[in-house]
């Protein structure tokens, strides 16, 4: 049985949801709605953790939460542009921006462009867009040299 063809039936702790939860989640999203989820429920799951799983289910195009895990890939991105992220963390969005140029469909080059510009310049960082869902409610490449 694949992850897919299983029932989820709920986190065991959705404020520290397992990567295993968290892709059976995806694929039946309404099975626990993203309304019943704790606050800033995105904001907590975009971690070092998570975050393969997320740009796993960011990258399937047949993920009916896939909007969401893109979502939660540009918390992630957002975080690791910071002065004080870890190398480590640095390291691995970088990582998977590569991988989302080099395979990834139209969102998740926008995605890896994004996160091309906000690396280069951090100070183009814009709340509603990177943590709010602006980014994945409104698809565009951001400039350069401007938004």
């Amino acid at each position: 049985m694949t992850v897919r063809e299983s029932t989820f039936y709920g986190f065991a702790n959705p404020v520290d949801p397992r990567p295993e939860e968290m892709q059976a989640w995806a694929y039946q999203p309404e099975s626990v709605p993203l309304d019943a989820m704790p606050g800033d429920w995105d904001l907590l799951i975009s971690g070092d953790v998570l975050a393969p799983t997320l740009f796993e289910l960011a990258m399937d195009r047949q993920c009916p939460a896939r909007r969401f895990a893109l979502h939660c890939m540009y918390i992630y991105a957002a975080d690791g542009v910071r002065q004080n992220a870890t190398g480590q963390r640095k390291r691995r969005l970088k990582k998977f921006v590569e991988r989302a140029e080099e395979v990834g469909d139209e969102p998740m080059s926008i995605w890896a462009h994004n996160c091309r510009v906000l690396l280069s310049r951090p100070e183009t960082f814009d709340y509603s867009d990177w943590i709010e869902g602006g980014l994945v409610r409104h698809p565009r490449r951001l400039g350069m040299f401007g938004r």
